[in-house]
């Protein structure tokens, strides 16, 4: 071994005790521990041997140096250490201020900087400056790891700031939407699932197959349907109805497949979204549509119609004379001659009737409008109700707002057809006896501001035929007892006041007609 210094026995001692402390600080940055900890073991361990006040590690970073490990107090300021390393005469620095700088290469990762009270040995220079050669590896391999961690650190975040980013654009969707894979399990449940009577937790649904959440839907029909897109690729699109929110609601449900790569499908996306007043706007238009399809055949056959009914009439009556004459002058006839010209003469009243309400729809006449208080309107319908022999049998209770504004460009006599035809539908639908509630209330916008509900106790209508009472000549009366124009009148008489007819049933406990009009302040 080449000495460190004359070979007396003094100098052989403190080289000795060099080696020996050069070695056991080598194994220290060898050990499990941390590099932190141990380098911190090294610097206590110099500052021990070297009899310093202060024993630091000085690290080049991109803010300039900085003390980045010490074991004693640290007096030095970064200025003092950046001239001890930068000046061949240690010029500016302290005296007792003893710099080794660190470098690996053309690098310069930091320096040892050590407060001594005492000029160093040779052996002691010797080991700072080994020290500083084995310390130079270990600190570049510990600054490649921090720029790799942070690095990661930087995309890891990257990454979850775009996956949060993804995931509150999917649950700001208006949209139900999960993801299942080929084992039927949820990877995927946005916010939106999780309202409603069947909401489920995203917590609860992740991992877990879809059939133990949809529990209430048929195992098999949602396994087949999940294995057709599977299988074929193609995406399906349907309607369902559910009243879990203790209403029918209408939802349109669809399945689209996905593919992670090129191969088959990986997964099906599942998105549900409620149609409901979409679909109520089409059945609206259509109703629309088809009231004025209507409208045009009526137009165009009423005066033909009537030149008929007229004939008929006219030679009816004639006959009745022709009768009376003849049973004056001691002919008998048979007695159910009467009987037939009385039904010709009630069928020809119906048939004209049937044309009026016709011509009034095909053609309706333009009356005078102005503003209309709706209560007013509604008083005045039972007004002229109230002599009618059926409807006295009837309870009225009225519960009227009396905040309600004035509905602009109206015209009562028609508003007061329109209430008068849902009050004797009500008691059509509850015979002699029953109750017939009218409520009238604000609503929540002037283009929705008066609501009239015309809530009876009868028998109800069946879902199936919600969608037809507006329908001209539809009816769910008995022969003779109606013409089925009553309600297609009260829609258009509505809809040309700006306005829309609601309607909900249960079959066996009645019906609500709501009468939603637009309103100006009072």
């Amino acid at each position: 071994m080449t000495p460190l210094s004359p070979t007396t026995p003094a100098s052989d001692g403190r080289a000795g005790r060099a080696l020996a402390t050069l070695a056991g600080l080598s194994a220290e940055l060898s050990s499990a521990r941390s590099l932190e900890t141990s380098i911190e073991r090294i610097l206590e361990t110099l500052r021990t041997t070297l009899e310093s006040q202060e024993c630091a590690l000085w690290m080049h970073t991109p803010q300039g140096l900085r003390r980045a490990w010490g074991s004693g107090l640290g007096h030095f300021t970064e200025a003092q250490v950046r001239a001890a390393l930068t000046s061949a005469d240690d010029a500016g620095a302290p005296a007792e201020l003893r710099v080794v700088p660190i470098v690996l290469g053309p690098r310069r990762l930091g320096a040892l900087a050590l407060r001594l009270e005492r000029v160093p040995e040779p052996e002691e220079e010797l080991l700072l400056q080994a020290l500083a050669n084995v310390l130079a590896p270990e600190l570049a391999h510990a600054e490649r790891s921090r720029q790799l961690e942070v690095e990661v650190a930087s995309r890891t975040m990257e990454i979850e700031r775009g996956r949060r980013f993804t995931e509150k654009i999917i649950d700001s969707l208006p949209l139900g939407l999960y993801v299942i894979d080929r084992e039927f399990r949820i990877q995927s449940w946005n916010r939106k699932r999780e309202t409603g009577m069947q909401g489920v937790q995203r917590e609860e649904a992740i991992g877990r197959t879809i059939f133990e959440i949809l529990h209430r839907q048929p195992s098999e029909m949602l396994r087949r349907e999940f294995e057709d897109v599977f299988s074929t690729g193609r995406m399906q699109e349907y309607q369902m109805e559910s009243i879990s929110s203790g209403e029918a609601r209408t939802y349109r449900i669809t399945k689209i497949p996905m593919r992670l790569g090129d191969g088959p499908v990986t997964h099906v996306i599942t998105i549900g979204e409620d149609v409901t007043d979409w679909r109520e706007a089409q059945e609206r238009f259509s109703q629309a549509e088809k009231l004025a399809a209507i409208g045009q055949l009526a137009a165009g056959v009423m005066h033909e119609i009537n030149n008929p009914l007229a004939t008929i009439a006219a030679c009816a009556e004639s006959l009745g004379y022709r009768i009376e004459d003849l049973e004056r002058s001691g002919v008998t006839l048979a007695p159910e001659t009467h009987d037939f010209l009385g039904i010709i003469d009630n069928e020809v009243v119906r048939c004209k009737q049937i044309v009026d309400g016709l011509l009034e729809f095909s053609r309706p006449k333009q009356p005078r409008k102005e503003r209309v208080n709706v209560n007013e309107v509604v008083e005045r319908t039972l007004f002229l109700l109230k002599h009618h022999v059926r409807f006295k049998k009837l309870t009225v209770e009225t519960s009227l707002d009396p905040l309600m504004g004035r509905v602009p460009h109206a015209n009562a006599e028609q508003l007061v057809q329109v209430f008068m035809a849902l009050l004797l539908n009500a008691m059509d639908a509850m015979g002699d006896r029953g109750l017939v509630r009218i409520v009238s209330r604000v609503g929540a916008t002037p283009a929705e501001g008066a609501v009239v509900e015309v809530i009876d106790m009868g028998h109800g209508i069946a879902r199936s035929e919600i969608g037809k009472i507006f329908e001209p000549f539809y009816t769910t009366k008995g022969p003779g007892k109606g013409t089925g124009l009553g309600l297609s009148i009260c829609y258009g008489i509505v809809q040309e006041h700006g306005g829309r007819v609601e309607v909900e049933s249960v079959l066996g406990q009645g019906s609500t007609f709501r009468v939603i009009l637009p309103v100006v302040e009072s």
